[in-house]
């Protein structure tokens, strides 16, 4: 092999045959991939849920609900990893549309159980069918093994970003007006 044909030790091919720099400028490194795809799968399951008047966010909600329901708000709010305050405005748009109800959890009287509808029931099938045929899509010439990996990686990037945002919680930043 020639040296112009040899690949640099720190550039990963991205799809496509052009070199993803690893110690690239921001708009080009792998966070900003990640950020970027993440996006983007955000964008596609929005736009495919869209006839169903759902967006991810909604028909994640429904989905969590309709499998193992009845739960409550803080608990499909943990579950989603996201606040209990957008949970409950997520809870009170589907049960408008007559998706889910709250039902007096018997065992505390401060606390509502959501539970899904027959029509919940029914339109979290379709969000399941939805969600089969995009993965198919996404995961194209991706191996099984090759998902795992990313997974993996993908795992412990969060495990990183939680120790960061804690150091970042617990770390003191001074305000321009602050003596140093």
């Amino acid at each position: 092999m020639s040296m112009t044909n040899a690949k640099p030790a720190n550039r990963a091919m991205a799809p496509g045959g052009s070199a993803h720099e690893l110690d690239a400028p921001p708009w080009r490194r792998v966070e900003s991939t990640l950020i970027s795809a993440a996006n983007g799968i955000r964008e596609v399951y929005d736009r495919r849920l869209d006839h169903l008047d759902l967006t991810l966010s909604l028909a994640s909600l429904l989905a969590y609900i309709a499998e193992f329901g009845p739960v409550s708000q803080t608990r499909a709010a943990d579950h989603l990893a996201q606040g209990r305050a957008v949970t409950g405005t997520q809870i009170d748009r589907l049960e408008s549309r007559g998706l889910i109800e709250r039902r007096p959890d018997p065992d505390d009287r401060r606390v509502w159980l959501i539970v899904a509808t027959d029509t919940g029931i029914t339109l979290a099938a379709r969000v399941a069918e939805v969600d089969r045929i995009l993965r198919a899509e996404l995961r194209d010439g991706v191996s099984r093994s090759d998902r795992q990996l990313l997974a993996g990686l993908l795992m412990r990037l969060q495990h990183n970003l939680n120790g960061a945002l804690e150091r970042t919680v617990d770390t003191p930043h001074p305000t321009p007006n602050q003596e140093q």
